[in-house]
């Protein structure tokens, strides 16, 4: 499978910006696609995951609440919706596959990021 995120930008805290994630190939080995940020000097950080039939969500505690994660197979795309952004939201965003569901865990395939910049 191939990944290709999209939709980061500049915002101000408590707006909201939805990421897109475009997969294509061959999605039938996938389980799961989840996003992932990271910050220069950190590890990359697990946001948010959904299974590959679509059913069942994860998301970290930091963001649970504010981030939505869906999935549109017409279009074969992930999205992450973030609403009330807040300044330590500010990473660039990445989308990953995992051939084996394990949404904190290792993924397989990444896309390449995409900034998300939350600052007034």
């Amino acid at each position: 499978v191939q990944l290709q995120a999209s939709g980061g930008g500049l915002v101000q805290p408590g707006a909201s910006l939805r990421l897109s994630c475009s997969y294509s190939g061959r999605t039938f080995s996938s389980a799961a696609i989840g996003w992932l940020r990271q910050v220069p000097g950190k590890e990359r950080e697990f946001v948010a995951a959904i299974d590959w039939s679509g059913g069942r969500t994860f998301y970290a505690d930091s963001v649970r609440g504010r981030f939505t994660i869906s999935k549109d197979d017409l279009v074969n795309t992930v999205y992450l919706q973030m609403k009330n952004l807040r300044p330590e939201d500010t990473a660039v965003y990445y989308c990953g596959a995992q051939s084996r569901l394990n949404p904190r865990g290792n993924y397989d395939i990444w896309g390449q990021g995409t900034q998300v910049t939350v600052s007034s």
